[in-house]
């Protein structure tokens, strides 16, 4: 971790604060200007060749178009930044847009044709991967095979770890050791930054869906990477041409739930922890898989993480069938796709966010993924054991 006089979950209050006392506010103000006024048409064309290239807005020509550049996006990537220890970051759209920007960043742009990856991963992830659509040739491979499948035109490693919905751990530094000069991406979501911080293992860049946790209301979409500026230049010039740029309104309320993020992480961490242990001795559950929960014999979890998050998957007797019945017929859960929200959900990998995933690839029709919330934890267990027991 780098070294940072303030604990995380001070940073996680003041982050991207840095100018509230010049401009004489306390809450984030919001930007929504599409455009700007240019002092000079000098000037202003200087900027937005900055900023089309994926520099930042010079000072004597300002903003210039909300496509490019926006104060209130630019102090929640600055926020986020400070929290993964990492130089920078760059906010998009959705966690689709940032996945998309990477690969085009690493590869078609710089003549690069091959990307690596490790399965499992979110499905859309997967998905885009699978389909060709960017241009690249994709390997699909287990981690500890990546370096015999590095080659000279790879230009990236995709991984994710704590990985969706098997909660399948991937040791980040021994990936990193394999991929020599390679670009590596680590999917962080499920962790967060509170739990981990793959760019001090090496990682190149650490990717949010921050539509879940770091919003963790369920009422934003947004993607976001922290790395390094040299990284960010390169993410940026995609973001520009792509128009995939994080909306300010989006960014302030991504920016106001990074406060709570610490807290609200370590209240759903410990109602998981204990919904899998009740789940791991449940005549209805086959399986549980939770990190640590069987005790961790390779040590990822205690090397690179914090705690073991706040997703629960989870292996029902009875397959599809049985899967179908809990979903259907939870009362408290929220039968629903997306996670890290304040509120418990519930959903069938195989049939929702994974369906498009290659049938080797795709999650058992047994399994059912769970995001716990901060309800009370017996509510939530009585919920499940209803479901489970009918």
């Amino acid at each position: 971790m780098a070294d940072n006089p303030l604990h995380p979950d001070t940073l996680a209050v003041h982050a991207g604060r840095a100018d509230f006392a010049e401009l004489g506010v306390h809450a984030s103000p919001i930007d929504l200007s599409s455009t700007n006024p240019l002092p000079d048409i000098e000037h202003g064309g200087d900027s937005y060749e900055s900023m089309a290239t994926g520099g930042h807005p010079l000072a004597m020509g300002g903003n210039v178009y909300g496509r490019l550049w926006n104060p209130t996006v630019a102090r929640f990537e600055q926020a986020l930044a400070e929290l993964e220890y990492a130089e920078t970051s760059v906010a998009f759209s959705s966690g689709m847009a940032a996945v998309t920007a990477a690969i085009l960043a690493h590869t078609t742009s710089v003549g690069k044709k091959h990307v690596l990856a490790v399965r499992p991963l979110y499905g859309g992830t997967d998905h885009l991967l699978d389909s060709g659509l960017l241009g690249a040739e994709v390997t699909f491979c287990d981690a500890d095979e990546v370096g015999a499948h590095v080659r000279d035109e790879t230009g990236l490693i995709v991984i994710e770890t704590p990985a969706n919905p098997t909660l399948d751990l991937v040791d980040i530094a021994a990936v990193v050791g394999q991929a020599g000069s390679v670009p590596v991406l680590v999917d962080n979501t499920f962790a967060t930054p509170v739990l981990q911080n793959p760019l001090d293992l090496g990682a190149t860049m650490s990717l949010h869906s921050a539509t879940k946790y770091i919003g963790g209301h369920g009422d934003v979409i947004a993607g976001v990477i922290a790395c390094t500026e040299e990284t960010a230049i390169r993410l940026r010039s995609v973001r520009a041409i792509t128009g995939a740029v994080l909306h300010p309104l989006a960014a302030y309320l991504l920016h106001r739930g990074l406060a709570t993020l610490p807290l609200r992480m370590r209240a759903q961490q410990e109602n998981a922890v204990r919904l899998a242990e009740w789940l791991s001795t449940h005549p209805g559950v086959s399986a549980v898989r939770f990190p640590g929960i069987d005790g961790d014999p390779q040590g990822i979890m205690q090397r690179q993480m914090r705690g073991p998050g706040a997703m629960v998957s989870a292996h029902l007797h009875g397959g599809y069938e049985a899967a179908a019945h809990v979903a259907t017929n939870v009362k408290l859960f929220t039968h629903a796709v997306s996670l890290g929200g304040v509120d418990s959900l519930v959903q069938h990998p195989a049939s929702l966010t994974h369906r498009p995933v290659a049938p080797e690839a795709r999650p058992g029709a047994d399994l059912v993924r769970l995001s716990i919330g901060l309800e009370n934890i017996d509510d939530l267990i009585a919920d499940l054991d209803q479901a489970l027991r009918r």
